[in-house]
């Protein structure tokens, strides 16, 4: 599957993962499949403009392989050396909240690659604002190795004790493989209707 929205521009998926160093390097392969993957479809890639780790491999990869790459970051961290400066679009914001608002603007998508709780915030938010439809946007989970196994069984448990409701369960895309992932960042949204 290739294109973006029609008549408007290549579909823009914002990928959430880490960036955190001294993970196993099969992470970092996984991030820069996904990379090569949104290229070869001649999408754009958005993310938090990190060129360390999981972060760094996915936008040289989506680079390499023809993606425009859009980052978004904030002083701080570029203070601290770890923007991806080439990126095509490097945008300086001074929160953390301005950059997620920011990457949420520039994404017709979100794909999350195993991280930890920086990963799992941004998650979390852009699923729940999904689920109570402030936007219409896929929100995707690529797990190939059960990574969050124990995230979902625990959200699952909450269904069951009636915490979060089965159509919010439903919200998110979970796949195992880099293709499935992207084919489900480009398949329209069809939220289930709440019953409360």
């Amino acid at each position: 599957m290739s294109g973006g929205t029609p008549g408007d521009h290549p579909l823009r998926v914002c990928v959430y993962c880490a960036s955190i160093e001294g993970i196993p390097p099969r992470y970092g392969q996984l991030a820069a499949a996904v990379g090569a993957a949104i290229g070869a479809r001649g999408w754009e890639l958005v993310s938090g403009g990190g060129r360390s780790s999981m972060m760094g491999a996915l936008g040289i990869s989506a680079r390499r392989h023809g993606a425009r790459t859009v980052g978004v970051i904030p002083h701080s961290m570029v203070d601290r050396e770890w923007a991806d400066h080439e990126s095509d679009e490097l945008l300086v914001v001074d929160t953390m909240r301005e950059r997620k608002a920011l990457m949420e603007t520039h994404a017709d998508a979100f794909l999350a690659l195993p991280g930890g709780v920086g990963t799992c915030e941004e998650l979390f938010e852009v699923w729940t604002s999904g689920y109570l439809r402030l936007h219409g946007k896929p929100v995707v989970l690529l797990d190939p190795d059960g990574h969050y196994g124990g995230l979902l069984d625990w959200v699952r448990g909450l269904v069951d004790k009636g915490f979060v409701r089965p159509e919010a369960l439903a919200r998110l895309i979970v796949t195992r493989d880099v293709d499935a992932a992207l084919d489900a960042c480009a398949e329209p949204v069809d939220v289930p209707r709440s019953t409360a």
